[in-house]
């Protein structure tokens, strides 16, 4: 079967990747849905669906027309709209004659929602949005329009972006909508602000796209907690969904607000919510399969919310749930679906460490025996970090695209930030244990170093903020620290994300509190957990 020129029209308003495969296409075909070329009429009473003539009709249109033959003509024009000649004719080389349909006819998935909120919806996905930017946001369109949600948390953004199936769901569960407004308000509001000034908007566009922002965040809570007093809308897979945009709207909005107490709430939904069997590898057919993937997906940036958000934290603040079985994931890694771009591997080696660090922080002063259990465990983690091969790990991932070797070599050195950030965290731990202290300077300006050449990769870059915090803990000069503030304002241009800016203001205030270079600064490791408030550096 040859393919179609077009996308169809209701892949298109799915808001998923048409694959043109013919008429109907493969993907509603498969989800057992009717595969329109155009959009649909819509029939209303009256002449019109908006203006002056809204609502009216003719008195002498004649008793001809009754309510039973609505159905007959409705069906008549789906079927009209049904017959694929246009598209099987393009697919022929050839053009059909279907009368074209008036662009104008509104999406049918968003007719309950107002121009803001159509707008925030086309904002999460599309680099230039079908609906016209609100009045209050003429200010704020031009350096928004190259910043969309859906890439904004994934490495490279692609019709497998696993965001982009949150979008559809969204539409029929008024918890998860409110999310991604939210989401998309903060971030639009963001751009109107600077990395050096971060004052309450004056300006009427700003004080509006925030009054936005925190109207959909109110109403995406109090949703939340409706849906979290039914049992039957707290097992659905939007509710968990939900939870996981909050912890990213908490990214955009500080890094601090409550990211942990989503996190437990999510891990708690899934641990009662999400069935784990022998089974659990095997694909269903259908609409499952997005379900499926969804939820693989959303386990696995949980499980890489926590295991890089306890590093900093005060020990053992967050809860002992049992964790995700991460051995099949390894080996269905790919990078379409990679939040962070870091090594499953190198994740679990960090969870590992934070572990240690918590039981050394439980049971101090630790005896002779504890002393050399926690020196055996280290040091062994460590081993296994510096023969971490990321260059192998890089294309293998990038087997299921296709790479340019630059795009391996920029991944490679994205893993390679993440394994020396991790060294010099397992590192401090292994010497508080043993009360040495090793010198790190080459690591540090290794890291630096790889920070830089990523600057101007967009996709990376966005994805390296907790390795160069690692870096900026470690740093001891003044050249190191102001570089390493500029990446934070690097960081800032591409996501718009203000955790960045705390990032920036809380390693200031570390190398205020520090003394002369050379000093011990093992202590970090236990004491960045208690300066201000439970952050997240993603």
């Amino acid at each position: 079967m040859e393919s179609v020129p077009d996308p169809c029209y209701t892949c298109r308003n799915r808001r998923i990747q048409c694959d043109q495969t013919g008429v109907p296409c493969g993907k509603c075909e498969k989800a057992g849905l009717e595969c329109l070329d155009k959009r649909p009429f819509r029939w209303v009473k009256g002449v019109a669906i908006r203006g002056k003539m809204q609502g009216r009709s003719y008195e002498n249109a004649g008793p001809s027309f009754t309510a039973e033959h609505a159905p007959v003509l409705a069906k008549s024009r789906r079927t009209l709209i049904r017959s694929s000649q246009g598209r099987l004719g393009r697919s022929n080389g050839t053009f059909g004659t279907s009368p074209s349909i008036p662009v104008n006819l509104e999406d049918p998935s968003l007719l309950n929602l107002d121009q803001a909120s159509k707008y925030y919806i086309d904002y999460c996905e599309y680099p230039v949005s079908s609906y016209p930017c609100p009045n209050h946001f003429d200010l704020l369109t031009d350096s928004a329009d190259n910043e969309r949600i859906c890439k904004l948390f994934i490495v490279y953004d692609s019709d497998k972006n696993p965001f982009r199936s949150l979008i559809p769901l969204g539409m029929n569960d008024p918890v998860l909508m409110k999310a991604l407004l939210a989401m998309a308000a903060r971030h639009h509001a963001n751009t109107g602000q600077s990395f050096n000034q971060l004052d309450n908007p004056t300006s009427p566009s700003l004080i509006n796209a925030n009054r936005d922002a925190l109207l959909f965040k109110h109403q995406a809570m109090e949703a939340l907690s409706h849906s979290l007093r039914d049992k039957n809308l707290s097992d659905q897979d939007s509710t968990v969904a939900s939870i996981f945009l909050l912890i990213f709207l908490d990214l955009l909005e500080s890094g601090s607000d409550g990211w942990n107490f989503h996190l437990e709430g999510a891990k708690n939904l899934i641990a009662s919510t999400y069935k784990h069997s022998e089974d659990q590898a095997v694909i269903n057919h259908g609409p499952g399969e997005t379900v499926r993937e969804i939820r693989d997906f959303i386990m696995k940036q949980i499980y890489l919310i926590e295991t890089l958000g306890a590093a900093f934290l005060r020990p053992k603040l967050l809860s002992q749930v049992p964790s995700f079985d991460q051995r099949e994931s390894q080996l269905q890694e790919t990078i379409e679906k990679s939040f962070l771009g870091c090594s499953e591997y190198i994740l679990m080696a960090i969870q590992q460490l934070s572990m240690e660090r918590d039981s050394i922080a439980g049971s101090r002063p630790l005896d002779a025996d504890a002393v050399e259990i926690h020196v055996q465990n280290t040091t062994a983690l460590l081993k296994l970090i510096r023969n971490f091969d990321s260059y192998a790990w890089a294309s293998k991932v990038q087997q299921s695209r296709t790479s340019s070797p630059q795009e391996i070599a920029n991944l490679c050195t994205l893993s390679e930030a993440y394994r020396l950030g991790a060294l010099l965290y397992g590192t401090r731990i292994l010497d508080f244990v043993t009360g040495e202290f090793t010198e790190q300077d080459d690591k540090v300006a290794e890291l630096l170093g790889m920070a830089d050449s990523l600057k101007n990769d967009e996709a990376m870059f966005k994805c390296v903020l907790w390795p160069i915090f690692v870096a900026g803990l470690e740093s001891q000069w003044q050249a190191q620290r102001d570089f390493l503030v500029g990446c934070m304002e690097r960081f800032w241009d591409i996501t718009r994300c203000l955790n960045a800016v705390n990032a920036t203001n809380i390693l200031q205030e570390y190398w205020q509190q520090e003394s002369s270079p050379g000093d011990n600064r093992s202590g970090w490791i236990f004491n960045i957990g208690r300066l201000g408030r439970d952050w997240l550096w993603i």
